[in-house]
């Protein structure tokens, strides 16, 4: 699968190339600070197929934890475009892609988080925090 994508305001856009290694909603107090309130809809591929082909993000990482993630996005207009856990997986924001259309969330994720407001469709896996691989 090939996805492109980049930021609101188009100063930073990537490539990214591989299978998906996951297709999620994720729920989790972190993502809804993200997100503005809403759930965070991601897929997460290898990062070996994942490259920035215009402009350079910023990057944040809380210093107050021990293995914080890495969020990375625009400095002009603050577009959350991707997450790196300590782990070989990139995390890219399904909002970011020229066509969110092409992901499909498989899985709901940290539904121990979820606000009374957020939509969970019927049939779509969920579990409190992630599944059990």
């Amino acid at each position: 699968m090939k996805l492109t994508g980049g930021c609101y305001c188009g100063a930073v856009r990537y490539e990214a190339e591989g299978e998906p290694l996951m297709m999620a909603q994720c729920h989790c107090r972190e993502c809804q600070y993200i997100t503005g309130g809403s759930p965070n809809v991601f897929v997460a591929m290898s990062p070996d197929g994942f490259k920035y082909t215009k402009g350079a993000p910023k990057q944040f990482a809380r210093k107050d934890l021990e293995k914080p993630v890495t969020r990375e996005f625009c400095g002009e207009c603050g577009t959350h475009v991707v997450t790196r856990p300590n782990r070989p997986i990139i995390v890219i924001k399904v909002g970011t892609l020229d066509n969110p259309g092409q992901i499909m969330p498989k899985v709901a994720i940290y539904t121990v988080d979820k606000q009374p407001f957020h939509h969970v469709p019927e049939g779509l896996p969920a579990f409190e925090r992630l599944p059990q691989r």
